[in-house]
């Protein structure tokens, strides 16, 4: 089969055609980076555990030659199969793979189209109207199209019950609408792509994640602005896409541009101007003097790691509830005192919020100050644990209520040196404090180096059957993890000396 469009693609293309050109012709300037594994694993197990939503299913299994895919949904449908899966389709070069059909008979049917997003998006539509598309044009009357979604409201209690986890909203009317549209478009897509030289396209708002419209960053945006002048306007850490790409239009696009802007950010403008003069560390020691003399001992500096599953591992736990699994605790217990460090690391066989709990209590003294990095992380999972564990909220809340945040130092911009790039995120500041410390270096760390491979790390840990490997996995997320907070006391001291 000669394929012009799937429906990945169409989608894309519906984002920016342009992406869709690049993806065919200049694959390999692709940015892999922008790919969060965790969310394509996400949506892999939902559209598994959704085939079995309407019933028993029979499902087309993949196969990279899809006219055996296409052969083997034609066989089911003459058989009269209610329910296949992965139903696969084409078209005039047009491809596409429906994630659950209910076959009516007599060429009609019902698309169901599964996401493993909470609630339904724009690009979701297109998505749909796609698919609707190609099976009319196949001879099918679609009697109905359905979004199946994620209901975040449900609450596990024992076996997951599908009719509840899901939810299924009938957009049959508004995909219909889009019939004569959607053709239209597929014409259009079908000449770009003809295009041998790289078409021009300017850069557009569809170019950055987009949550109302359910479209992600572009993994061409780097080959995109390369010629743009470095450091640009979209250097520019924690400024809204949105005002980066009204200065873009403005033609305020590199940093000597934004220095000439008269009500920028302060905190933007002091980025800018380290940049440009290549200026010594901004310190103000005042602020950092009043912050260290807020903190006492015993210190303990902590750091959580959390799992965020689709489908709720553990009762009383709701679709991406944050499950909290591992923790670091470094502590110092008077000045001048030796550094010491307990852990915790679950195992995924069980519920780990009890035992996360009760460790976590017993390891910090009540009244003890607690430092973390980005308080609202670790103040939040704790008033959860409080409200899931009435036995131990108490002791848990006092823990909260003694929690300082290193990180408003650096948000603040009480210290800021220019190769934090206008981040204050650890794994900016970090490097831009201690340069050439390889010990310091998440880099350096072997197999988990960052808080998503950390949550990939313990869902890997159901899958693992050999314990010469659990071993190892979990030695790596203690290393991660204890980075964490080791990088915090290393932190604290670089502030202690100024």
């Amino acid at each position: 089969m000669s394929l012009n469009i799937s429906k990945s693609g169409y989608c894309r293309a519906v984002q920016c055609p342009k992406m869709q050109w690049l993806k065919k012709y200049r694959s390999e300037e692709f940015d892999e980076s922008v790919m969060n594994q965790s969310v394509l694993e996400n949506g892999h197990k939902v559209g598994k555990l959704a085939m079995g939503l309407l019933g028993e299913y029979v499902e087309v299994p993949f196969d990279e030659e899809l006219d055996n895919m296409i052969n083997c949904t034609n066989e089911l449908i003459a058989k009269g199969t209610p329910i296949i899966t992965e139903a696969s389709f084409a078209y005039n070069g047009l491809f596409c793979s429906v994630d659950i059909l209910k076959n009516l008979g007599s060429n009609c049917a019902e698309i169901y189209e599964v996401k493993s997003s909470t609630s339904v998006h724009d690009i979701y539509y297109d998505d749909a109207a796609y698919q609707n598309y190609v099976l009319e044009k196949c001879g099918f009357d679609v009697k109905k199209v359905c979004l199946v979604h994620i209901n975040n409201q449900y609450i596990r209690h024992g076996e997951i019950e599908l009719d509840k986890l899901f939810i299924i909203e009938d957009i049959t009317e508004d995909v219909k609408e889009k019939f004569d549209e959607t053709e239209e478009y597929i014409g259009y897509i079908k000449q770009y792509m003809q295009q041998t030289d790289e078409p021009a396209c300017p850069i557009f708002v569809n170019c950055f994640e987009n949550k109302k419209r359910g479209i992600h960053d572009c993994g061409f945006f780097r080959y995109c602005t390369r010629d743009l002048p470095k450091p640009n306007v979209f250097d520019i850490g924690g400024m809204y896409n949105k005002t980066k790409l009204n200065y873009y239009n403005q033609g305020i696009v590199s940093f000597e541009d934004l220095a000439d802007v008269k009500d920028i950010n302060p905190k933007y403008l002091l980025q800018v101007k380290h940049e440009i003069h290549d200026l010594p560390d901004h310190i103000d020691k005042n602020k950092i003097k009043s912050f260290m003399n807020s903190l006492t001992y015993p210190l303990y500096f902590l750091d959580f790691e959390s799992v965020n599953p689709a489908i709720p591992f553990y009762d009383d736990s709701k679709p991406y509830s944050q499950i909290v699994f591992q923790y670091s605790l470094h502590y110092i217990e008077n000045e001048g005192g030796e550094l010491k460090h307990k852990e915790y690391l679950a195992y995924p066989d069980k519920d780990p919020r009890k035992k996360f709990a009760e460790q976590l209590c017993k390891d910090i003294p009540e009244n003890a100050c607690v430092l973390v990095y980005n308080s609202t992380f670790e103040k939040t999972r704790i008033k959860e644990l409080s409200k899931l564990f009435p036995d131990l909220a108490e002791r848990l809340m006092n823990i909260n209520e003694h929690i300082k945040d290193l990180m408003v130092i650096f948000r603040d911009n009480s210290y800021y040196t220019k190769a934090m790039q206008g981040s204050y995120s650890i794994k900016y500041v970090l490097p831009a404090l201690f340069p050439d410390d390889p010990d310091l270096d998440y880099h350096n760390l072997d197999g988990v180096q960052n808080g998503t491979e950390a949550s990939a790390a313990f869902m890997k840990m159901y899958e693992i059957k050999s314990a010469e490997e659990m071993k190892a996995l979990r030695q790596q997320l203690l290393k991660y993890c204890g980075l964490d907070t080791f990088a915090m006391v290393k932190i604290w001291q670089k502030l202690n000396e100024i």
